[in-house]
């Protein structure tokens, strides 16, 4: 019955639970932003084969095809501002001298 004692402190929540390994926030954004880039990375491709669908599928319908471009642009932009992003936290990495990625 000890896995359903009382547990009153955070402490030992990490603990009975084999230990986040974080000593703070900043640690456990550092742990999630690589799968962020990683969706990112995904979420572009998604974007690209649709947006390339509605261009091939647009059939010369004008409006269709502003659509299809429109999703490219979108995709491209977003993907740039992550790969912008990703090296602007490098290089902060390296100007502070704190290892964050």
């Amino acid at each position: 019955m000890a896995t359903f004692d009382t547990i009153t402190s955070s402490d030992k929540v990490v603990q009975k639970f084999g230990g986040a390994g974080t000593n703070g926030v900043g640690q456990i954004i550092s742990a999630i932003l690589p799968f962020i880039y990683v969706a990112a990375g995904l979420l572009l491709l998604v974007t690209l084969i649709m947006g390339g669908i509605t261009l091939m599928t647009a059939a010369g319908d004008a409006n269709k095809m502003k659509q299809g471009y429109g999703q490219l642009t979108a995709g491209l932009i977003g993907f740039i501002i992550i790969f912008v992003s990703f090296f602007i936290a490098q290089i902060l990495q390296i100007a502070l001298g704190i290892k964050f990625l």
